[in-house]
């Protein structure tokens, strides 16, 4: 199910950053839209799909609970060490926030796909908070 029409200022806004990574090839549009942006680069291929969020500075459960269709959408991509799946959503106010989609978690990564604490992953099943790993916040 669609979460609306397709976010086209976010799209215009999408490419620069996805061109940064590498040669990228936009989706077409359609119910069946799994991605909006694919990146090609030498490791990894990534797919992104690029959402309108209403809250950008939400928790990551938060996050997680508003955008579990497309979450769900996104695992269903195969994958392994060289192909990664994202969400990137871009507040009203040109505020972007990415995240690496795992089979289990979202954990919040730069625009250039790197992680922004290294080593802190937040897991969600069912939009229950499983496990928090990594280095202390404080």
């Amino acid at each position: 199910m669609s979460r609306g029409p397709r976010p086209h200022r976010a799209l215009a806004e999408a490419v620069p950053i996805a061109k940064a990574r590498g040669i990228i090839q936009l989706a077409l549009s359609g119910p069946e839209r799994v991605f909006d942006i694919a990146i090609v680069s030498k490791v990894p291929v990534t797919f992104a799909r690029v959402m309108f969020a209403p809250e950008i500075l939400a928790t990551v459960q938060h996050i997680t609970d508003n955008f579990k269709e497309e979450i769900a959408q996104l695992r269903i991509i195969a994958r392994d060490a060289a192909i990664t799946a994202e969400l990137w959503l871009r507040s009203k106010h040109g505020t972007w926030r990415f995240f690496l989609v795992t089979p289990n978690s979202l954990v919040e990564i730069d625009r250039g796909g790197n992680r922004l604490v290294p080593g802190q992953m937040v897991s969600y099943t069912t939009g229950a908070l499983v496990r928090e790993e990594g280095p202390s916040l404080s």
